[in-house]
């Protein structure tokens, strides 16, 4: 085990000091001049925050300086917290005032915090910071949860669990990512599969990053094929949105690598952006809390519809009843562990029921803010509430989260499953199931579906369909047409706003 922290930028800088580094629009920084600027952003931020581990606020989009700023924050042996710039007022104050944020770095004025400009690592350098840098197992990121049942939660990630994703998915073959691949970074910052699958794995490959601030289909393909991209990282809105667009298959020609993650794809989305693009989506199944990535298709059928893949190498994942049962267990926690001494390997060629996912590894994290609280047991594992099975390949498939599964006269509904019948309708754009109460059976489905016909299928046609789909446990009590559903900013329905 590390004891220091590895400063992945300025490794980068020793091994390729000259290589492109970033690419923004007009600005190219090499690898030389990024350290340059985290050097100096580092040395005025350890002025700025005196207190050890003192939490810096980071509310920027894709840009220069969040960049800078971020692995300055790191550097100078303070903690990170990523914040959406699209957060409401009341959104910003809780997340500040619950990490106890010391600084907040922002290009607009926060009512009540101490903020500073983004410019950190431009002008005259500063006093350099300590030259040992923090320690591994040192807290590095306060990243908040989307909070899909009240507040958001800050996930304590340390240095050393970053750099283990890392070194997880270095394992993978033939590789996702090398120091020769420009990559496009257009997820969002602040959420973990934009800061350190993509941004993360750029620095510490030394490999050349694309920034794009804000998502637009057309002008994303347009830097894609400006910059020669070979690696597009995305969610699964993007994916959708590029596979409409005519020049598509053109734009995509020098990417070499797709991969889709943060949310599941419609499997009729990940088929037509093949069809139009030739290219196969690498999907990825990940948590804020295990840095994220916890598996993908890059180790098993990449072309495997639906599926979420396997465990990345390192990482040791089995799915569990509510009564602690081990229905299936793969991989392994470190690369000399055999799975043999785990407690349990289940191979069963017909495959699993679902069960819950509990996950050990070296990239989870330490439990939530500022406690730890409901992190790994005592023997490193950590049930993340989402439910899936394994098929007789050993390929997993992801069904739904714990926290939005209906009991129906005690039955399992999972909301997934209605909602997939709902979307293969040609009338529904988009559909959401949340769980209701109801007098008879306890909860029951209430289904909120946007139209995609005009006129629109009416309820009761809709409710139809269900019938001819689901058992009727299964079937919605309610279906209400609504104009449009509440997204968070990687594209995930924000069913809490619902009802």
């Amino acid at each position: 085990m590390e004891t220091r922290a590895r400063d992945a930028v300025r490794q980068a800088a020793l091994r390729r000091p000259s290589a492109v580094a970033l690419i923004a629009d007009e600005t190219t920084l090499t690898w030389a001049d990024v350290d340059a600027a985290v050097d100096r952003a580092a040395g005025r931020l350890a002025a700025l925050v005196d207190e050890p581990g003192g939490r810096v606020a980071i509310v920027l989009g894709n840009t220069v300086d969040f960049v800078v700023v971020y692995f300055g924050v790191l550097r100078a042996g303070l903690v990170a917290v990523p914040l959406n710039p699209g957060y409401t007022p009341d959104e910003i104050d809780y997340a500040l005032r619950d990490a106890g944020v010391s600084l907040v770095v922002t290009d607009s004025a926060i009512a009540g915090a101490s903020c500073v400009p983004p410019d950190l690592g431009s002008g005259p350098s500063a006093a350099p910071a300590s030259p040992d840098g923090p320690a591994a197992d040192q807290l590095a990121v306060l990243i908040y949860t989307s909070g899909t049942s009240g507040r958001p939660k800050g996930a304590m990630l340390t240095h050393a669990a970053l750099a283990a994703n890392h070194d997880q998915l270095d394992r993978i073959e033939p590789p996702v990512i090398g120091p020769d691949d420009v990559v496009l970074l257009s997820v969002p910052f602040f959420h973990a599969y934009g800061l350190n699958t993509g941004l993360g794995s750029v620095v510490h490959h030394a490999a050349t990053g694309v920034l794009v601030e804000r998502f637009d289909a057309a002008g994303s393909l347009a830097a894609i094929a400006r910059h020669g991209v070979t690696v597009a990282g995305g969610v699964p809105g993007m994916f959708a949105a590029w596979s409409r667009e005519s020049d598509a298959a053109e734009a995509l020609a020098t990417v070499r690598t797709a991969v889709c993650g943060a949310a599941p794809i419609d499997p009729a989305d990940a088929a037509r952006f093949t069809a139009v693009t030739g290219k196969t989506l690498i999907n990825g199944y990940g948590l804020t809390e295990a840095a994220p990535v916890l598996t993908t298709t890059a180790v098993s059928d990449r072309g495997k519809a639906g599926s979420i893949g396997r465990p990345l190498p390192g990482v040791a994942l089995r799915l569990r009843t509510a009564d602690g049962y081990v229905l299936w267990e793969d991989g392994t926690a470190s690369p000399d562990e055999d799975l043999a001494e785990l407690d349990l390997a289940v191979e069963d060629s017909a495959g699993t029921d679902p069960g819950e996912i509990v996950v050990r590894g070296d990239n989870l994290f330490s439990g939530y803010w500022p406690d730890g609280r409901d992190g790994p047991d005592a023997d490193g594992w950590w049930a993340t509430g989402d439910i899936a099975y394994a098929d007789g390949d050993g390929d997993l498939h992801l069904v739904d989260r714990i926290g939005e599964l209906i009991l129906v006269n005690g039955f399992n509904v999972y909301p997934a499953e209605i909602e997939r019948v709902l979307d293969s309708h040609p009338g529904v754009g988009e559909a959401a199931v949340v769980a209701m109460d109801h007098p008879e059976t306890g909860q029951a489905p209430h289904a909120y579906v946007v139209p995609a016909l005009d006129p629109p299928p009416t309820a009761a046609e809709l409710q139809v369909y269900c019938a001819a789909h689901l058992a009727r446990f299964k079937l919605p009590a309610a279906i209400e047409l609504v104009s449009s559903l509440p997204h968070s900013a990687i594209g995930k329905v924000r069913k809490r706003e619902l009802g």
